[in-house]
């Protein structure tokens, strides 16, 4: 019986989690859970789920949770604010966690778990993207699992050598769906809204996320993580565009093989094979009917409509702060977006004004990566004022 930490569990990756866990209860049973700001969603998860603690990221939300837990006569502890999520992640009273708080929120808890020595399920991807030499020296020394719920990363980590050895690896190919914008010339993006951005033709995701599919930046920062998961040089992971959403990856070997992994596009079948790795359970995702699906097309990338993704792999090949720095300024620029404040063209505008005004710089602690992910915040705030201007 494992015992799982769930942060970020109201969001699309916590309900996928939940649904594969409430499938096997022999299996899991549920200790922690976390939400940002949705005491209302958290109480129902509570209800149901009767974890030992719950925390609200919001702290100005503890008293609001706590009286909910008492009215609905539950025993789960009520805890508030970011050092609780730390706590419940370091809590020995369990054995996985899964990391699934959207953004930098989520870095300080995931890194908690890495060093806590849990069984770690990875779908923060901007604790690996903001702090992936930390969080694998963590993990390293805490003797931590890392397995990644990406469906991408989790296809390349099913693709490897089980011993762990790449030496016969020649490159990764990530495949990407091209989002709902794909085949679209640049120009004829300067007007779309976030709604169009958010319609992802294959997955259902958060609304972060979906723009950031829709930019191809998801897929730039799947090239940092799997530069830092799987210790391959950023010349030998590539984008490939794939837009049935069915290989979720490939491993090309030196000997001309290539591996990939294929499932129907639901994220719960990469939790299923985190949650249970080694072994294989029920996700209850439909078997895949290849004969249906008839064909396969794979494309690369438009890098002129979607420059987000060469700023990505320019980032990566700065080092040192720069990652940070990408992902800050891109979190307030899709935030941005979605408040209407942002064009969509201006969102890889923003990020390459803050990575031009903050030149990278050595990193190797998490004190050093979290002060320039504050500057770039604050530099790109400066810099979306002055494009917002007349």
């Amino acid at each position: 019986m494992r015992r799982i930490c769930l942060l970020g569990a109201t969001g699309s990756i916590g309900a996928s989690a939940l649904d594969v866990i409430a499938r096997h209860p022999d299996r899991f049973e549920i200790e922690a859970l976390s939400a940002n700001t949705g005491v209302d969603a958290l109480l129902a998860l509570c209800s149901r789920f009767k974890p030992r603690r719950a925390v609200i990221a919001d702290a100005t939300r503890y008293v609001e949770l706590r009286e909910g837990l008492a009215a609905r006569g539950l025993a789960t502890q009520a805890a508030a604010g970011d050092e609780s999520l730390d706590e419940i992640a370091r809590d020995p009273a369990s054995d996985t966690v899964i990391a699934a708080i959207v953004g930098a929120a989520g870095v300080s808890s995931t890194l908690a778990a890495a060093a806590a020595g849990k069984r770690l399920l990875l779908a923060n991807k901007e604790s690996v993207v903001l702090a992936g030499a930390v969080l694998t020296r963590l993990a390293r020394e805490g003797g931590a699992c890392l397995l990644p719920v990406d469906s991408e990363h989790n296809a390349i980590f099913q693709c490897l050598p089980a011993d762990g050895h790449h030496g016969g690896v020649r490159r990764l190919l990530l495949t990407a769906s091209g989002g709902p914008f794909r085949g679209r010339s640049r120009a004829s993006l300067e007007h779309v809204t976030p709604e169009q951005a958010c319609a992802h033709p294959n997955w259902v995701m958060g609304r972060k996320i979906s723009v950031d599919s829709a930019t191809l930046m998801n897929k730039g920062l799947e090239v940092i993580e799997a530069h830092h998961l799987f210790g391959i040089a950023p010349d030998r992971i590539e984008v490939v565009v794939h837009p049935q959403s069915i290989v979720h990856s490939l491993v090309d070997y030196l000997d001309g093989s290539v591996l990939a992994q294929l499932g129907n596009p639901d994220m719960r079948t990469a939790i299923a094979h985190a949650l249970a790795w080694p072994e294989r359970i029920d996700s209850g995702v439909a078997p895949l009917d290849l004969p249906k699906l008839a064909r396969f097309d794979f494309e690369a990338p438009d890098a002129e409509a979607f420059p987000a993704l060469g700023l990505a792999y320019a980032a990566l090949a700065a080092g040192g702060t720069a990652p940070a720095i990408l992902n800050a300024a891109n979190e307030v620029a899709v935030a941005a977006f979605l408040d209407r404040r942002l064009g969509f063209l201006g969102i890889p505008e923003l990020i390459e004004r803050t990575l031009t005004a903050l030149p990278a710089e050595p990193a190797d602690d998490l004190a050093v990566l979290m002060a320039s992910d504050f500057r770039a915040r604050r530099m790109a705030e400066q810099h979306l004022t002055r494009m917002q201007a007349p």
